[in-house]
């Protein structure tokens, strides 16, 4: 079963258990335009693995397989992030079926959902809890 959790619900997990990891399954594109999560104050940095593959946005195939070459196994403690909480769930159901047990989907994203003026970074994610992020 996936958790959704909050994003400071991940940082805390994040700087106080050695098995929390981060996959930020956003896009080449969106790590380079829009930015990162920075955990380098906890010593840690997101395992960058898209869940789509940019530009036709088809399943990347390999998804598990990077899991895996990043060094994460089923006692990983795994919190997936994306734009606004949809692929990462997706990436996090998929590792759940292939083994992965503790998965978590965080709510709200990196940049949250559209608010009523169709902008993003406003409403929720990441970034509205004003957490640690850097732009490349």
């Amino acid at each position: 079963m996936v958790e959704n959790v909050s994003p400071a619900e991940t940082w805390q997990a994040i700087q106080s258990d050695p098995m929390a990891v981060m996959v930020d399954v956003r896009t080449e594109v969106e790590w380079n335009f829009v930015g990162l999560p920075d955990l380098s104050s906890a010593g840690k940095e997101p395992a960058l693995i898209s869940w789509q593959v940019f530009p036709a946005m088809q399943v990347n195939e390999g998804f598990v397989a990077h899991l895996e070459r990043a060094g994460l196994t089923p006692a990983h403690k795994i919190h997936f992030l994306c734009r606004s909480g949809v692929r990462s769930l997706a990436a996090a159901q998929a590792a759940f079926g292939l083994g992965f047990t503790h998965v978590f989907n965080i709510e709200g994203g990196f940049e949250g959902p559209l608010d009523a003026d169709n902008h993003r970074g406003t409403v929720a994610g990441w970034k509205v809890a004003g957490l640690p992020w850097k732009q490349r």
